[in-house]
């Protein structure tokens, strides 16, 4: 019986030394050499694993920066590390680098506690997403901000807070990355993340695509479809009862001349936020 045993341990025991070799020189034969550049780009990137830059993470943005040529690369952009960023990696490459505007989230609604009353109590699962498949929302807007935080939750910079008192989240815009979680988050698609030119930027805070008496009984804020602004400039476009003013509209000819026009102040204007 012992005999038996020391030779099944034996066995056993050569088998796994057998395999332990095999899968050493086949670890050394197949192994992944990680690529120096690779390497050398991940460590400037801010490692924030957020995908705003539309990629896995940091390591899978990193590994395409380092086989992209200077064409493809041009295309790739890391909105957390920004220009600076984008610049130390276009060096190590030995590539050239266009500067790009300073983006940053703006939200897309001014439906504050006095713009739009509370009309009915919401009393369920306290999450945006939920909230907005069951309830048009307790100020009766059916595209409006629902106040319960979703996009504070999922911004991993601390960029968002919610206001007690207008009871809508605030963008700090210091701390914006425009990494887009609150964007993706948002079931109302409230965020949009903007480019800011030298002078500023121009848009319509209003998503309400309500005809504008039942939009405007609902928020004061609303946007109303009144075409004013389309007279004003031609890039301005009124889809679905809503305003929209492209990017593209010069802010600094029309920023404020946007804002006064605006009969219910829907369209915000608001100077460079950050630099």
């Amino acid at each position: 019986m012992d005999d038996l045993i020391i030779t099944n341990m034996l066995v056993l025991g050569g088998t796994a030394f057998a395999a332990a070799v095999i899968l050493y020189f086949v670890s050394k034969k197949f192994a992944i050499h990680a690529d120096e550049k690779e390497t050398q780009i991940a460590e400037i990137l801010p490692q924030a694993n957020c995908g705003a830059c539309g990629k896995a993470g940091c390591a899978d943005f990193a590994a395409i920066c380092a086989r992209a040529d200077e064409k493809a690369f041009a295309n790739l952009y890391c909105p957390v590390g920004g220009a600076a960023v984008m610049q130390k990696i276009a060096r190590l490459k030995g590539f050239s680098t266009k500067d790009k505007p300073s983006t940053i989230a703006v939200l897309r609604c001014q439906g504050n506690c006095q713009n739009a009353p509370i009309k009915v109590a919401y009393d369920a699962v306290s999450t945006c997403r939920i909230a907005h498949r069951i309830s048009s929302g307790q100020n009766g807007c059916p595209n409006g901000c629902l106040h319960l935080g979703d996009c504070v939750k999922v911004c991993k910079f601390g960029a968002l807070r919610m206001d007690k008192k207008s009871g809508l989240p605030v963008i700090n815009a210091a701390k914006c990355v425009s990494c887009g979680a609150c964007v993706k988050v948002c079931p109302r698609g409230l965020f949009e993340i903007r480019p800011q030119s030298p002078d500023g930027m121009v848009y319509v805070a209003c998503r309400n695509k309500q005809k504008g008496a039942v939009a405007r009984k609902n928020c004061a804020a609303a946007c109303i479809g009144c075409a004013k602004c389309t007279k004003l400039n031609d890039q301005i476009k009124i889809e679905d009862n809503l305003s929209y003013i492209p990017a593209t509209v010069d802010v600094g000819e029309f920023g404020a001349k946007l804002q006064k026009i605006c009969p219910t102040g829907a369209i915000v204007y608001k100077e460079k936020l950050r630099g």
